[in-house]
This record gives C-alpha cells, sequence and structure tokens, in this order.
C-alpha cells in the first residue's frame, strides 16, 4: 500500500466517524498519522532527488482575522490583495 492510498483511506475514516467527546481522541490519532504521512510524501527519498507525489488541502470551516495597525499602513491593501473583496480606506 502505498503513502497516497494510505492518506486516502485516513481521509475515508476521518470522514466517516462521527465527532463527539467519545471519538476526539480517535481523530486527534488519526490527523497525527496524516500530518505524519503527508511530511514522509513531502520529504525526498534518502539519496534521491525524485519528487514525490502530491496531495490537495481541502479547505474547512471559517476563520476570522483581524488586521490591527496605524492608520495608513496597507491594511486595507493587504486585504484586497490576500482576498477578493473590495474594502474602502478612510480619508484621514
Amino acid at each position: 500500500m502505498s503513502i497516497v492510498e494510505k492518506i486516502k483511506d485516513i481521509e475515508k475514516e476521518i470522514a466517516r466517524t462521527q465527532i463527539n467527546k467519545a471519538t476526539m481522541s480517535h481523530l486527534c490519532q488519526l490527523r497525527a498519522r496524516l500530518a505524519k504521512l503527508r511530511t514522509t510524501l513531502l520529504e525526498p527519498p534518502k539519496g534521491a532527488s525524485a519528487a514525490g507525489d502530491g496531495f490537495d488541502v481541502e479547505k474547512v470551516g471559517d476563520a476570522r482575522v483581524a488586521l490591527i495597525g496605524f492608520p495608513s499602513v496597507g491594511k486595507s491593501t493587504i486585504l484586497n490583495t490576500f482576498t477578493t473583496t473590495k474594502s474602502e480606506a478612510a480619508a484621514y
């Protein structure tokens, strides 16, 4: 069984496992094993320069980010650059 197949199997098991207090330990162990497999997938084999198989990272959940700083330092500019939103800068 290749590393990519192991990753797919663990992702399937995570998807079908219910999330509750009793299964959190199991899910954390699966996520740790998944992270370890992905890092071994990214590392080139020792003594070889061949590239490994890649993997996709799935976007999951919502997030909030706060940009804090002095006026006129580029907070709106960086927000417009990183996202598709159009925030207007105040006229100070």
